[in-house]
């Protein structure tokens, strides 16, 4: 039986996909290309931070990262016209694959006997960074150079993590919560406009 956090994994690389392929129709890419682009969303975060920590990806031992952009790419093929309608549809599965692979990073990365921190910056780029391969691949600027709050969301995410598991609570509680202040993060940023402050530099230009 998989365990709870192999199931988010699997839940985070079919939203990811999800929400990489839903982009990619919207560019118009044919089939091949929308699965590449759902793949590298899924797996890209992982596989750097599996190299990072000196593990082998998880994609190259099972395959069932790969049969879930498959699932993910019909899904889109099947119900597209019900996907492409949804305005929020991207933005959902995209905050839910940023909680859950969140999650799996830090708590992998506290597994192999990391400090918190490690896994604080390893949950965030599991998070992240398929998402900025992907929005490369689809010639857009990379949502954690926008004003949105996104990787800092991760970090959000990491943090609580790291408090729950100080205070001695079950670990499947404790990623729950740490799942859920990921996405509620994402909700009420976009939700109330909240961002980082934006950083201005001397153009030279007078006021």
């Amino acid at each position: 039986m998989p365990t709870f956090v192999q199931i988010l994994d699997f839940i985070g690389t079919f939203a990811f996909a999800i929400s990489g392929i839903r982009l990619a129709s919207a560019k118009r890419f044919d089939w091949f290309g929308a699965y590449v682009v759902g793949l590298v969303t899924a797996i890209g975060g992982g596989t750097i931070r599996d190299i990072l920590l000196g593990a082998t990806p998880g994609w190259m031992t099972n395959p069932i990262y790969l049969i879930c952009t498959g699932m993910a790419l019909l899904w889109v093929i099947f119900f597209g016209k019900h996907l492409i309608h949804l305005h929020n549809t991207f933005f959902i599965f995209d905050s839910i694959g940023l909680a859950l692979f969140t999650v799996v990073g830090v708590g992998m990365s506290i597994s192999l006997g990391y400090p918190f921190w490690v896994a604080i910056i390893m949950g965030t780029l599991t998070g992240a960074a398929g998402g900025v391969i992907r929005d490369v691949l689809i010639n857009e600027i990379p949502l954690i150079f926008r004003k949105e709050i996104y990787a800092m969301a991760c970090v959000i995410g990491g943090v609580f993590y790291w408090m729950t598991s100080l205070m001695g609570l079950d670990v499947v509680v404790v990623q729950l919560i740490s799942g859920a202040s990921v996405f509620i993060t994402r909700i009420l940023a976009v939700k109330y406009h909240i961002c980082l402050p934006i950083l201005k530099g001397d153009t030279g230009e007078e006021a």
